[in-house]
């Protein structure tokens, strides 16, 4: 059995799955996928870094699908956005698109004081607050501190609303980070009910599976588009590949200072990408 080497030196089995699903998620069809996936496990030597199996991956799917060289790797657009407000609006975006009634961040009034929430966002009759965590290198953990705080949290408003200073009725709080959880904080917020969405934490509902699974990927998914060009768009209220790639183009250029020519070049790319 072949291994891999991860960033932080850990090794694990190969697994031909995740080759595969990253190809799909690339926009190629299970044939393909599969075919690629059992190509690159039969040549790569054991040890081989993740790194280098990403690299072959993008490799050989620009050749199948050219629009893979206008793509980048979804961790690293996470990692472009700025905390504020690029993270941030985006995470309420992601929310909406799965169903979530989700309202701007806000100052809430617990009974020993006032807390500034990014979101507050409802879904099956519970009312949450949401606190966005973003860190700009993807290696590192969320750990237990925003778990023992959310914690606190909750308590200080849910006492504020039986007191009558609060008018929001909390029911709880959802953490969404871009990087991965601390088993220490995982065990805490399981313990807590605090809720927490990180890049493959719960299992089922994680970040980049809520990504992938409506598409809504940051618009720094796009090859090219860095910080300056992100921010400009942000500002203008344009935070996704999906609403740039099939927005107005001209309003677009015009809300966030950007040369048409530019846009237009954003948004054909991004169709690109979003479409199979």
């Amino acid at each position: 059995m072949k291994h891999v080497t991860k960033a932080d030196g850990t090794r694990q089995p190969f697994d031909p799955g995740k080759v595969q699903r990253t190809l799909r998620n690339m926009g190629l069809g299970a044939e393909d996928a599969g075919r690629i996936a059992g190509e690159i496990e039969e040549s790569v030597p054991d040890d081989v870094r993740t790194a280098a199996v990403l690299r072959m991956i993008r490799t050989r799917a620009r050749a199948v699908r050219p629009a893979v060289a206008h793509r980048t790797n979804l961790r690293r657009a996470l990692a472009l956005l700025r905390p504020k407000p690029e993270f941030e609006e985006f995470v309420r975006v992601l929310l909406r698109e799965h169903g979530y009634r989700v309202e701007a961040g806000c100052i809430l009034a617990g009974l020993c004081g006032e807390h500034e929430v990014d979101a507050i966002a409802q879904k099956d009759g519970a009312t949450v607050f949401v606190e966005v965590k973003h860190h700009a290198s993807h290696h590192r953990m969320t750990g237990l501190d925003e778990g023992r705080i959310a914690r606190a949290i909750v308590e200080d408003l849910q006492e504020g609303f039986r007191s009558g200073r609060c008018t929001v009725s909390i029911d709880g709080a959802l953490i969404v980070c871009n990087t991965k959880l601390s088993e220490h904080a995982k065990r805490y917020a399981t313990c807590r009910g605090i809720g927490h969405i990180g890049w493959d934490y719960p299992v089922d509902r994680n970040l980049r599976t809520m990504i992938e699974k409506t598409q809504s990927y940051p618009v720094t998914i796009v090859a090219g588009v860095g910080a300056s060009v992100s921010a400009r768009l942000a500002a203008a209220g344009f935070v996704t590949a999906k609403q740039v790639a099939y927005g107005d183009a001209a309003a677009i250029a015009h809300d966030a200072g950007i040369p048409l020519k530019e846009v237009l070049l954003i948004a054909g790319r991004a169709r690109e990408i979003l479409e199979p």
